[in-house]
């Protein structure tokens, strides 16, 4: 038996980097990889697609770790860094974008994450783990944002 937990999140923020500057790092899958916390293992496994292996999170008793795979896609001339999904990898499916919109004198940034994650636990677990699951992930993905403001100098 398993349960899915489903995430959606979006953030917005504006930093003192130009926008090329901040379009070449997260353009640039093992280099934005770097900046997110509790990745295990990031293996390219060619025509744009990364498998992403993060550490386990939880306790003894529920310990859960997330593998998938995404496709990314850039459009520079549209500051868009876009993945999908790749079915039949891991136990998560998820999928997002990074929006890049150069403001002259700082960089507005948007990031959209959408995602599923299928553990092997049996439904009366869900509403425990449902939530420490979503939590965890938000969790990791504001100190992700936190290492990217730092490496461009700030937020405006």
């Amino acid at each position: 038996m398993a349960i899915t937990v489903d995430v959606d999140m979006g953030y917005e923020f504006s930093v003192k980097a130009k926008a090329a500057d901040v379009f070449a790092v997260l353009s640039d899958v093992p280099t934005s990889a770097g900046f997110f916390p509790k990745v295990k293992q990031l293996s390219d496994l060619g025509d744009g697609v990364y498998q992403w292996e993060m550490e386990k999170v939880g306790n003894a008793q529920v310990g859960l770790q997330t593998v998938y795979a995404s496709k990314y896609v850039t459009d520079k001339a549209k500051g868009l860094v876009q993945w999908m999904p790749v079915k039949g990898i891991g136990n998560a499916q998820v999928s997002g974008h990074w929006k890049i919109t150069d403001n002259k004198k700082s960089t507005q940034l948007e990031l959209k994450i959408s995602g599923e994650m299928t553990v092997p636990l049996p439904a009366l677990m869900k509403m425990v783990v449902g939530p420490i699951a979503k939590a965890e992930f938000e969790k990791l993905v504001e100190k992700y944002i936190a290492n990217l403001i730092k490496q461009f100098g700030g937020e405006v």
